[in-house]
Formats: structure tokens, sequence, C-alpha cells
């Protein structure tokens, strides 16, 4: 049996103790990396500004950035140049950055969508290209649904980039409405019974006081503003309603709802004979 050097045995000794230190590294950063991704979830999920699902993300990234280093610092324990592994690192991440432009505006879009919150779960929104309910805010996409229950998928990056309209941001609507009459019929008297079905409605607001008024001469009919304010949950059912018993009142008063006519002149040309 060959003899063992001093130099080969100072050598396994050594090795086995970066080993050891390694795995000692590993296992203590493993378990740092699973602490930080809980602590950062916990301390997200308490603050009323942040969304659960960029609570989730914060944590994993927590996660990945301590696993990172624990991988350097193991890998340092070999003697490998971890100053040319950061810089290769950085490098594949700047190219890979460069290919998925598209993808890390809409991560983009999502964070600032979760933190900023414009709207929330829930919610009916309307922007650029789409409108519906909002079902879930994801990093990369929302999915909503239309009001006939179409499912709908946005970028963020779209959403982001347009002006966003949120019906369901106030606790209060104003419904608009205009009522024609004809030009025979008594405009006071419209409005009069106009206020009143709105004064007999509960789910019109007192406070915004409602607007009822003879507000255009239009070429076919004389229109009637009006604004009453509702809850926002309301604001459907007491519109349609309002249509309907107007013109069951306005009918039932013989007031007129004309529709457009136009008055023709026709002019007889008398010919004389050749």
């Amino acid at each position: 049996m060959p003899e063992i050097s001093p130099g080969t045995i100072a050598f396994l000794i050594n090795l086995g103790m970066k080993a050891i230190a390694a795995v000692a590294i590993l296992i203590v950063g493993w378990l740092i990396a699973a602490w930080a991704q809980k602590t950062v979830r916990n301390h997200a999920d308490q603050n009323p500004v942040l969304d659960e699902t960029l609570a989730i993300s914060l944590g994993k990234i927590a996660r990945i950035l301590i696993l990172v280093v624990t991988v350097i610092a193991v890998l340092n324990q070999f003697g490998v140049q971890t100053a040319s592994l950061v810089a290769l690192l950085g490098t594949a991440g700047l190219a890979i950055g460069l290919a998925l432009q598209g993808a890390l505006s809409n991560v983009a879009a999502g964070i600032l969508l979760l933190v900023l919150r414009p709207f929330r779960v829930g919610d009916f929104v309307e922007f650029a290209s789409a409108s519906g309910s909002v079902d879930e805010i994801g990093l990369f996409v929302t999915r909503m649904h239309t009001p006939d229950n179409v499912g709908l998928i946005v970028p963020n990056a779209q959403i982001w980039g347009s002006s966003i309209k949120n019906y369901a941001q106030n606790n209060t609507r104003r419904i608009d409405l205009t009522f024609g009459i004809g030009y025979g019929d008594d405009m006071d008297k419209a409005v009069q019974l106009v206020t009143g079905l709105i004064n007999a409605d509960e789910r019109f607001l007192k406070d915004p006081e409602p607007l009822v008024a003879v507000a255009e001469l239009a070429d076919s009919s004389v229109n009637i503003y009006a604004r009453p304010w509702v809850r926002r949950e309301d604001f459907f059912a007491a519109k349609l309603d309002l249509i309907k018993n107007v013109k069951e009142r306005f009918d039932a008063e013989n007031i007129s709802i004309p529709f457009p006519q136009r008055q023709v002149h026709m002019v007889q040309m008398q010919t004389k004979a050749a």
C-alpha cells in the first residue's frame, strides 16, 4: 500500500473542512432564506397598502436573493472567483431584461397597480381597451369579466398606460337623464312630476339635492334634465325605474314625449304652356 504524503493528507483535511463549511453555509442560508420569506410576507400582509399578491412576491424575492448570496458564499469556500461570477450573473440579468422588456414592463405596472391601488378586486373599471369587473390583479396580467360574463385577460402595462375610470371608487353616483316633452306641453308641470317621482323614491338622496330643470330647446322637444344622486349599489336599478315611472306618469298626465320630426312644405309650381 503506497504511503500517503503529508501534503496530500493536509489537502484532504483542508478540502473536508471546506466541504463541511460549505454544507453548514448552505443549511444556514436555506434556513435564513425561509425565515426571511416568511418574515417579509408577514410584514407585508400587515401593511394595508400592499396587496396579498405583492406580499407573496416580495417574500419570494427576499428568499431568492438570500439563496443567491448563499450559493456565492459556498462557491467561495472552494476557491471559485465569485467576482467574475457576479459579473456573469449581472450580464446574464441584463440580457434577460432586454429580451423580456414587455414582460418586465407588465411586472412593473403590476407592482404599481398593487401598491397605488387605483382599483381593487370586485371594482368595475374602464380604460382604453376594455371595461369590466376585476377578478384578480397579478404581477403580469389583470383578470376581469365583462357585464355579460366574458372573461378578459389584460396585460398590466396596457392598464397602467391609460386613463382608468373606476365606477366603484366613490360611494355615491349621479344619474344623468334627459326627458323631452312637446312644445305645447306645460314645462312647469313636467318638472313637478319628475321632481315628485324622485322625492317619492327613497333610493334618491336628499343631499346632494337633485336637480330637475328645463335645460334645452331642442329641434323637436323641450328637454328637461334630471340629475338625482344615489348610492353606488342603487345606480342601475334606480335609473331604470325612474325612466319607466316618468314615461308612465307623462302618459297619465297627457304630456307628450315627441319623436324627431320634420315639416316639409310643398310648393306647387305652375308651368306655362308652350
